[in-house]
């Protein structure tokens, strides 16, 4: 047995130049792991609580120190000494801990910071890599990226109201192949929007952030750079949107493009959009409390393709159970700090595989250069992973672990591929 020796915690910033928590444990036979805990800009109202320390003077309100001080004062006595690799019984020791349901005593930030630090450090006491170790040597399947190639919503001020558009690409028979084919696209996506006088800054997420006319307008230049780039749209490299469509909601209605429209309409849009381009995943396409519009969308179109949960969902197996039984979306989106620890985390995709959801890993627009959740979409086995697009070091770093895991399974390794969207 390992015993866990020392807890610790420190402020550090993420990709926004903002504050998060980073964690170190260390055991009694020297091992030491690090992990570091991402944050939302679109947050969904249901998430575990991120905690803030909201002193004006000190990054703007923004400071972790509070969390911080929650794992060296609290955490850390209440860990110590415990078997590092009894992983799921220091996540129920943290969580008892706590005791409320959204983690709003000691913040899902210190408990989640902790739980991956564990995690990794078990990994390490039994000389294995984190998928390995969490899949019991099981694991052999890398995920389909869905790769945020054009940014707008709350991660751009450019106009548009869908958050995300991705591509999706299934070909090649290996990771390797399908990320060369997405660097393509991008570096040929910038090329366009350069010669047609578009600006090529990016957004939180590394994809361009372009102002264009609409929505529309940015799905015809996605399909421009694929055909560019010499795939083929619908059978090499698909299309895939995340509409954060709770930012739009307000008043039982959705502000789209100038106009107020119902659940109806926007569910219209989709399917006309399906019709006129390979459009293979929406997600969070309505409101996080819009359960009726959800049930009207996933009728329409949950059999033509992929209606992802993020807000709907925030990662709670609780609410995932409300989906399953309302027949609401068909996959869900996978963010570890949305509900605060690695088991609760594996009860979620425990869950949504028994209901045959598709499970779609991801990261935040408020990331650190850790690569966790590279290793647990493919440890979970997870059909996709979201990281964000082609530049930014704290998204290629996810890609590179896959790369490198990639290379660990060698001719054990498969590649999802379009099985990542049947049915």
């Amino acid at each position: 047995m390992a015993k866990i020796q020392s807890v610790k915690a420190r402020e550090i910033l993420d990709s926004r130049g903002t504050p998060t928590l980073e964690v170190e444990i260390e055991t009694d036979g020297g091992i030491k792991s690090r992990a570091a805990v991402p944050s939302g800009a679109s947050t969904g109202a249901h998430e575990a609580i991120e905690l803030r320390d909201k002193d004006s003077k000190r990054y703007l309100g923004k400071g972790v120190l509070k969390a911080v001080e929650n794992v060296r004062q609290q955490c850390a006595p209440a860990v110590i000494g415990m078997d590092v690799t009894d992983w799921k019984k220091v996540d129920q020791t943290l969580l008892n801990l706590d005791g409320t349901a959204n983690k709003s005593k000691l913040g899902a930030n210190a408990i989640l910071g902790v739980s991956l630090a564990v995690a990794k450090a078990a990994a390490l006491t039994n000389k294995q890599d984190l998928f390995q170790f969490l899949s019991a040597g099981k694991a052999t399947r890398l995920p389909v990226p869905l790769m945020n190639i054009i940014n707008g919503g709350a991660h751009a001020n450019n106009g548009l109201d869908i958050q995300e558009f991705m591509i999706v690409p299934t070909c090649g028979g290996s990771f390797r192949e399908a990320l060369r084919a997405g660097s393509e696209i991008f570096h040929t996506l910038k090329k366009i929007l350069d010669e047609e006088g578009h600006s090529v800054a990016v957004g939180d997420e590394g994809g361009f952030a372009p102002k264009l006319k609409g929505n529309r307008a940015a799905l015809e230049f996605v399909m421009k750079a694929i055909e560019k780039t010499g795939y083929k749209p619908g059978e090499d490299v698909s299309v895939a949107l995340d509409v954060a469509a709770t930012e739009l909601y307000e008043g039982g209605k959705y502000t789209w493009e100038g106009k107020t429209i119902s659940a109806e309409q926007v569910t219209e849009i989709y399917a006309g959009w399906a019709k006129d381009f390979p459009l293979v995943s929406v997600e969070d396409g309505l409101s996080e409390d819009d359960w009726n519009g959800w049930i009207h969308l996933t009728k329409t179109l949950g059999n033509k393709m992929q209606l992802v949960g993020d807000d709907l969902f925030v990662t709670n197996p609780k609410r995932l159970k409300d989906g399953i039984d309302k027949h609401a979306a068909n996959a869900i989106l996978i963010k570890v700090n949305q509900i605060g620890s690695l088991s609760e985390t594996w009860d979620a995709i425990q869950m949504a595989k028994q209901a045959h959801f598709h499970t779609v890993m991801s990261h935040r627009s408020g990331e650190t250069e850790d690569v966790t959740i590279s290793d647990l979409a493919v440890a979970f086995d997870c059909e996709q992973i979201k990281t964000g697009s082609l530049c930014r070091g704290e998204r290629t770093a996810k890609y590179n672990q896959l790369l490198r895991i990639e290379e660990t399974l060698g001719s054990k390794a498969q590649y999802w591929g379009k099985k990542a969207f049947s049915n």
